[in-house]
């Protein structure tokens, strides 16, 4: 979450994330960065540095828009109800989910309570359905390994 909130004060988001604002302000953003702009070596650095965060933070963003959580709807739908859970990790109030189908998503707020109830449940994919999966913010992280066939 603070990761979020983090990166929605440096795009200067408040409430619902825009796709079309997004966009803007990335551009803006890069723009005020880009390293060719300075002349010193440590101006360069600090602005590569910057421009980094900017791309970071945007790619991260545009992951959780509910733009883009409605296209990958469909998608999640069938992982979530018919692929198994692979292996998961949990730190902070991130719970990673990874699932046979290769794809892996993270769970924002996700607390450590609600976790060990996760853990020590003896239907975890049963439990996750009803308790996480529609319950928590969550974005595609991991895109699925194709495999050679």
């Amino acid at each position: 979450m603070k990761r979020i909130n983090e990166y929605k004060k440096l795009f200067k988001v408040e409430g619902e994330i825009e796709l079309k604002q997004l966009k803007t302000t990335y551009r803006q953003l890069i723009k005020e960065f880009h390293p060719d702009k300075f002349l010193e070596e440590d101006q360069k650095e600090e602005a590569e540095l910057k421009s980094k965060k900017v791309i970071d933070a945007f790619y991260f963003l545009t992951s959780i828009a509910p733009e883009t959580k409605q296209a990958l709807l469909p998608e999640y739908t069938i992982t979530t109800s018919s692929a198994k859970i692979a292996d998961f990790k949990h730190k902070g109030l991130l719970l990673e989910i990874s699932f046979t189908d290769g794809t892996t998503y993270e769970y924002f707020g996700v607390n450590q309570k609600l976790f060990n109830k996760f853990v020590n449940s003896d239907k975890q994919f049963r439990f996750a359905k009803r308790n996480i999966f529609n319950s928590f913010l969550y974005r595609k992280s991991k895109k699925a390994v194709a495999s050679d066939s």
